[in-house]
């Protein structure tokens, strides 16, 4: 860890309530990778859910499935690394399963427009 990132943990260690304290200390807790990296690549989660609202046309069926392979592929990498990182594997199922989703729609989409023309 960098010593600015030392510094700033233990700076909050006073300030954590006993009750939080198993949170605190877990192996998966705040002090570590494992906490922060589920807790900004739900950005990319709520970016794949954002895209909803794009027209269909404008869609990338190729982009969409990548997220979504790499999404599922990433979670069962979180269920067999130690710690297990549930928060993780949530988090890149949530990614594939946006992805899936939004994927089949815009393939169904072009689909629709070969069968049209």
């Amino acid at each position: 860890m960098s010593k600015a990132y030392k510094a700033v943990v233990l700076f909050a260690d006073r300030f954590v309530p006993q009750k939080l304290r198993p949170l605190w200390e877990h192996e998966a807790g705040p002090k570590t990778i494992f906490f922060w990296a589920p807790a900004f690549k739900w950005a990319l989660v709520a970016a794949s859910i954002d895209e909803y609202r794009r027209p269909l046309d404008t869609v990338s069926p190729t982009q969409s499935a990548t997220l979504a392979a790499t999404g599922l592929i990433w979670t069962r990498y979180c269920l067999v690394i130690r710690p297990i990182n549930y928060a993780l594997s949530l988090c890149n199922f949530s990614l594939g399963v946006a992805n899936g989703v939004q994927c089949f729609r815009a393939y169904s989409y072009q689909k629709g427009l070969e069968k049209m023309a």
